[in-house]
């Protein structure tokens, strides 16, 4: 489990300011993190149509501007502009401030919508960094991935990062076209664990455990397994078989599970997502 540096995080983002477009829940996680790792509220912006948003984080202490009447104040002298805006709202919302751009960072965290769709939303502005988070970046145990414009230099690479890394691990990938399956291994992924922790708690009900019973000891081992294997130096291939006794009933599980192809479906369910990935982009671009 990646630990987050809160004082490497600090030092790179010392001197900047940073402006969310939108204060939804992804914008909520970043900032969040980012106050975990002691940025100073008011360093940052958040720029969004609704009162309510404004005040809920005025009262945390950032800067606050009014998306409907002043949307370039939120750009204008900011070291990095994070979209955090639906990707089918996307175009409709930097257009009121796309001109005031100038040598910002811009992060989007808009899934399918690819760095040339955006810059040519943008108006062809090209220091855009792509990022895929994942809901749990909300409590600082985020995977993102991200992907850089050939025009980003390597310190706002590291602006980049640091405002990421704040909400758990990163990682860097080569190719935008990479972005498709670190969506099916990473950003849809916490709802097959879900989904299986779904499982796992009508299973313990079915045997004859109670709903608290079945719940309590389905998150607790879920949580256990992950931590495990991410603080192990074995692999989970490895991990399984040490706890599979022969003739065992763990052994009964596993193979049970093998002959339904368990594995082989969930590959199957991560291509889907892939795939869906990319015909957003396609639709998105």
């Amino acid at each position: 489990m990646t630990a987050i540096d809160h004082q490497a995080i600090q030092l790179t983002l010392a001197g900047n300011t940073i402006s969310f477009i939108g204060g939804g829940n992804m914008a909520q996680a970043l900032i969040f993190g980012l106050l975990a790792c002691q940025i100073a509220p008011s360093q940052m912006t958040v720029s969004a149509p609704s009162e309510q948003t404004r005040d809920y984080f005025a009262k945390k202490g950032l800067k606050t501007v009014d998306a409907n009447t002043n949307p370039k104040d939120a750009v204008t002298g900011a070291d990095v502009v994070v979209l955090a805006v639906k990707p089918q709202k996307m175009a409709g919302v930097v257009k009121d401030f796309a001109e005031a751009l100038t040598d910002q960072l811009v992060i989007s965290v808009a899934a399918g919508l690819s760095v040339a769709s955006l810059s040519n939303m943008l108006g062809g502005y090209q220091n855009i960094v792509r990022v895929m988070p994942n809901t749990p970046s909300a409590i600082q145990m985020g995977a993102s991935a991200l992907f850089a414009a050939d025009s980003v230099n390597a310190e706002q690479k590291a602006l980049a990062e640091a405002v990421v890394a704040a909400s758990g691990l990163t990682l860097w990938v080569d190719s935008e076209d990479k972005m498709h399956a670190v969506t099916a291994v990473s950003g849809s992924a916490p709802a097959y664990v879900f989904y299986v922790i779904e499982a796992m708690i009508s299973g313990g009900e079915q045997l004859g455990l109670s709903h608290d019973e079945a719940t309590a000891l389905a998150m607790q081992t879920v949580l256990g397994a992950a931590t495990m294997a991410s603080q192990s130096d074995e692999s989970p291939k490895e991990l399984r078989r040490r706890v599979t006794s022969p003739n065992g009933t763990t052994q009964a599980a596993i193979e049970t599970m093998q002959s339904r192809h368990v594995g082989e479906h969930i590959i199957e369910a991560m291509k889907a997502c892939s795939a869906r990935s990319q015909a957003l982009s396609r639709e998105n671009g």
